[in-house]
């Protein structure tokens, strides 16, 4: 979809819609719940040292790495022919393969970091969130930027898995922070205008569809705004 041809909810919706309300509160309760789950996938796998030598010193690394991507084209695909239920246990099972992922975190950073880093990252993406919720300024203007960035890094990311340079991952974490902190605004703004035009009421069934699509977008921004900032600041055992 082309949403920079969408109305903007700045000239068509009311600050206080209820609908809108209801909507974006059901964005993030889904994010939040999606990121409930990584937490609890992970810290059950990286408590378990069978578990961890199965995943991270076999061939099923590269499943759990490339999983979540499968998913989340499987999900962007699908979604509209899906119901709400179903979409939400995509959801779910995505932000699961992503604690498989992510359970190594608890062995290379001190639980204490993990922690500081977790709530910087939510400051951030908080910040921006209400930025992009409240701002006037038309945010589409930034998108074709933003995507190619992402792409940069995420071919960058993947030539580095097999460079292993400490320098470029600086720089890719670096980038990540900066780009994905702005994507979270970007990505508020575009929620809001994906309700105006096709979420009559914030509990209809294409409301609630577009509301776990659009937590799966923000769960991952959330997500590479914490990697990266646990790459930069992080303490390593």
């Amino acid at each position: 979809m082309d949403y920079t041809k969408f109305k903007t909810s700045a000239g068509v919706m009311a600050q206080g819609d209820t609908g809108l309300r209801s909507y974006m509160v059901s964005v993030f309760r889904n994010m939040s719940s999606a990121l409930a789950v990584t937490a609890v996938v992970a810290l059950l796998v990286s408590s378990s040292a069978a578990l961890m030598s199965a995943i991270f010193d076999t061939k099923l690394l590269w499943l759990v790495i490339f999983a979540p991507l499968g998913m989340s084209i499987y999900m962007g695909v699908n979604i509209t022919s899906m119901s709400v239920s179903t979409a939400r246990f995509c959801l779910y099972i995505y932000s699961a393969l992503m604690g498989l992922s992510l359970s190594s975190v608890f062995l290379y950073y001190t639980g204490e970091s993990i922690v500081r880093v977790f709530a910087i990252t939510s400051v951030v993406f908080g910040a921006m969130s209400l930025y992009g919720s409240s701002t006037k300024r038309d945010l589409s203007s930034i998108a074709s930027f933003l995507y190619m960035g992402v792409f940069g890094v995420i071919v960058a990311s993947l030539v580095n898995l097999f460079l292993q340079n400490g320098s470029v991952e600086f720089v890719i974490s670096v980038l990540c922070v900066i780009i994905f902190t702005v994507m979270t605004a970007y990505d508020v703004q575009r929620l809001k205008d994906m309700y105006v035009n096709f979420g009559d009421s914030g509990e209809s069934d294409v409301a609630q569809k577009i509301a776990v699509y659009g937590a799966l977008s923000l769960y991952m921004n959330f997500i590479n705004i914490f990697i990266s900032l646990l790459r930069l600041f992080g303490e390593r055992k």
